[in-house]
This record gives C-alpha cells, structure tokens and sequence, in this order.
C-alpha cells in the first residue's frame, strides 16, 4: 500500500471516527477571532463546563474564554501594577489560568495535533499520541487526547509537581516519569527514541521540533497580544517589548508576529539562571517549573531574538510565596497596590512569575519609559503549585511580614540587569548553530535542514501554512458534516 493511499485510508477512519463522536474541529482563524465559531458550537458550550471532556472545549482552546458566562469575550489578560514591578513601564501578561487546562499548553499541543489528524497522518482510533514535556504541554496534549477519544501517553521529569501527575492520572493518561527535573529535556528525547523503536502503535508530537507549535503562537498569541495593547496603548503607548522564557520556542513565536506590526519591538528569550544555555551555552538543574532547557528548540527563530534574560529560579519561589500568603497579600496591599491587583497575582505560575521578573530586568535594561508596554505570558497559575508552597512552608517555616519585605526587596524591587546580554547578529548567529549539538548530532536532523532555518523566507512560509491548515480543517469537518446535522 502506498503512503498516499495509507494516508486516505487512516483519515477515512479517522472522519468517521470524528462523525460518531459528533467532533468538529475549530479552525485556527476561529481560535483568533471565537465570534467566527458556529452557533451550533457556541450553543453546545453554554451547557459545558470549562474542564469538561467535551469536544466543544477544542473550541476554548483561545485567549478569549469569558469565564462569567462560558463563551467569549476579550483577550484575558492583566497589568502588574508599579507599585509592584517599580518600573517606570506598564507590565502586561496573557493569562493562561482560563484555557480549559488551567495553562495556555492546550494550544500549542493542538498546533502540533490537528494538522497530522486532518492529513490521515495519525489516526485517533488504533494509534497513541506520545506528548513529551516538562510539564503543561504533555497535560494539553492529554486533554485535546481525551477529547478526541485517543489514547495519550505523557512524558514529564520525575521532579515536577504533584498536581501535574495526579491530573494526568485523572484524565486517563499513560504516564512516563523521566529522571531529573526541568532542564532534563535530553532524557526526554531518549525516551521518545525508545518509543520510536518499540512501540509501532505511537505517534510523537515533540513540541520542541513540531512547527504547529509555533505557528499556533504566531497567529493566535500574537494577535491576542496585538489586540490586549490596542486594548490599552492610550494615546502615546509604544510597544516596547515581549517576554517569553523559551522553554519549547513555541510562545516566543509570538514576537514574530508582533514584529510584523511594531519592527522596534524587542523579543526577549528567558531562561533560568542555574542553567544559562543561551546566555553561556551552561547547564544545571533548576526550580522554574515548564521551561526546559539545555538546548535551542528546533523551531526557535533565534534570529528575532534581541535579548536573554537569565532568572534566579530563588526570585521565583520567594515570590510564589510572597504573591500567595497572607502575609506577603498584606505587605502587597500596603505596598498601595490595589486589593483587585493583589489578588490576580495568584494568576501566575513559576514560570509567569519567572517571565514577569524578565520583564523588569528588561525595563531597567533598556532605560524604558511610562509610555512603553511590554507584554509577557502568565502561563499558568498557582494552582498547580500548590503542594510547592506546602513545601516552601514546611521547609522555611511561617511567612511573616519581615520575610514578604525581604523578598519584595530582593526578587522584585531588587531584579537588576546582570545575568543578560543583548543580541547582535553573530551573538544570534551562535545560538543557532549550537542547535546542532542536539539536532544534528542526537535527533536525526541534516546539516542542510539546520541552515535553511537561518533563512527569514522559511519562517515566513512556516508561519504562513495556517491558511493551508485551515482549508484542511474546514475540508475535513465538510466530510464528517457534524454541523450540518441537528
């Protein structure tokens, strides 16, 4: 049998899969703008909940989730106030707490999925999706899965938190612990290449290299973005700035659409300061939880990079507590921040609270200016960390007040514009070639493939497949004509 005729057969199964279960699939412009989502769809969502194993959830995987009423609204997103940054710039992030995960990782594992599953590339009824992860993408990988009524298979670090492995468990999920923690990435991949040689039943959706990552960011973070500071700019507002800790590259994808709108804008990449790999090609292990690390992502453009920012992940955890603890609520509060401003702070995870103090040591490097916004991701909340703010307390004691003071000083106040470096061409240069050592050398990628990522056309292309996969989408929803049917 032919691969083409292999390929009709597995997406005749897999539309009469999608026809049983009463599964349409969202298109990538409906994600954008949910106002194009069809009313039968929208009507089926005012009866389901948002962490419900429903096919319509494929829909609420946008940063427009109105959480009031179940449908759609606006960009989610938030301000930092100054008197919590102490930075002259307004601080932005995407809230990543309303997507039917909790984490905006949902939408990065339908990037990779839906463009395999509408081409008979993988099918959902004798195939199992393998998601390998530090954490929130295996889970979004696991939900879209669940909904799709396919098997999942997740692989995390051992180190990561508990409520990761429990929700996994709780969804259905095979789950593989690797050893180590975040920065582990390596033993990841080791993992997918025994897959790969011992088990014929499994399809692997690596984020770090599946292109639909990226392009689901492109277009549908960088128009939330864009729209979340029309939203906001005022008269004189500049967008200035967007921050991303790298992690799989697809988020800072964003920042190559925004660039397209605001040329001046600079895109920030961030990673943990115990494992430096842009900023000095280091290594180590780390407590930012989801980022990932020791190596360059394959679908990172590091040519629209202009900056690194390493964080010290002790910044992060003090912050996890001074952000969620009476007593670190209550220094916030006499800090004159807000009441409603105290308490969406518990809207940032690890990693958002990791990108919100990039932002700063960004603001103060870049000598930024009342009129300038910078934009980042909250992309997860605490509520994923829970069991770790159990063990900060149980490990350090009571959080009083003398300690908020201290970690409002040093981890916020005190963020300062060391362990960074602004990007030149060659320092840019060098990023991308060190994705050989892992690409070339470990994962099967040519030296040919590598160089053609340093040419701005093929991002442009890539990015501009989504017209394509939206044809598909729509092509394959015509033949299970789920909306057609009452």
């Amino acid at each position: 049998m032919s691969q083409i005729t292999a390929g009709r057969s597995v997406l005749e199964k897999t539309v009469e899969h999608c026809r049983k279960l009463k599964i349409t699939l969202p298109t990538f412009s409906q994600l954008i703008d949910p106002l194009k989502v069809p009313a039968k769809i929208s009507q089926q969502l005012k009866k389901v909940k948002m962490s419900d194993v429903h096919p319509a959830n494929l829909f609420r995987i946008t940063w427009k989730n109105d959480v009031r009423t179940g449908l759609f609204g606006g960009v989610n997103f938030f301000e930092i106030p100054r008197e919590i940054t102490g930075v002259r710039p307004r601080i932005i992030g995407l809230t990543g707490k309303h997507f039917p995960t909790g984490a905006h990782k949902v939408g990065a594992a339908f990037g990779c999925l839906v463009p395999k599953l509408v081409r008979g590339e993988f099918d959902p009824t004798s195939q199992k999706a393998v998601w390998p992860s530090t954490g929130n993408y295996c889970r979004g990988g696991a939900f879209d899965s669940a909904l799709l009524k396919c098997a999942a298979v997740a692989i995390l670090p051992e180190e990561m938190s508990r409520e990761r492995f429990e929700w996994l468990k709780s969804i259905g999920a095979e789950v593989i612990a690797t050893p180590g923690c975040e920065s582990n990435v390596k033993e990841i991949y080791d993992k997918c290449w025994e897959i790969r040689k011992t088990r014929k039943d499994c399809v692997i959706f690596n984020q770090f290299e599946e292109f639909g990552n990226g392009v689901w960011h492109y277009h549908v973070t960088g128009r939330a973005v864009a729209e979340a500071f029309e939203a906001v700019r005022g008269k004189r507002g500049r967008l200035a700035a967007y921050v991303s800790a790298t992690g799989s590259a697809g988020t800072i994808a964003a920042g190559d659409y925004l660039r397209t709108l605001f040329p001046e804008i600079k895109v920030a990449a961030v990673e943990a300061l115990q494992c430096p790999t842009l900023l000095l090609n280091g290594f180590g292990g780390h407590r930012i939880e989801g980022i990932g690390d020791k190596h360059v992502p394959w679908i990172h453009n590091v040519r629209n990079t202009d900056a690194v920012v390493a964080v010290d992940d002790e910044d992060c955890l003090r912050s996890l507590r001074l952000f969620n603890e009476p007593a670190g609520k209550k220094f916030l509060a006499e800090t004159g921040a807000s009441a409603e401003a105290v308490e969406s702070l518990k809207l940032l995870g690890i990693s958002g609270i990791c990108n919100l103090v990039a932002s700063i040591k960004l603001a103060k490097y870049f000598e930024m200016g009342p009129n300038d916004v910078l934009f980042t991701v909250f992309t997860d909340s605490q509520e994923l960390y829970r069991s770790r703010l159990q063990e900060l307390k149980q490990a350090r004691g009571t959080y009083e007040m003398r300690q908020a003071a201290a970690d409002f000083e040093r981890a916020l106040m005190g963020a300062h514009t060391g362990n960074m470096k602004e990007l030149g061409y060659w320092d840019r240069k060098a990023l991308h070639n060190l994705k050989y050592f892992t690409w070339v050398e470990q994962q099967g990628k040519t030296s040919e493939e590598l160089n053609r990522l340093w040419d701005p056309e093929f991002w442009q292309k890539t990015f501009g497949r989504v017209e394509q996969w939206d044809s598909e989408i729509e092509s394959f929803n015509e033949k299970t004509a789920e909306l057609k049917n009452d």
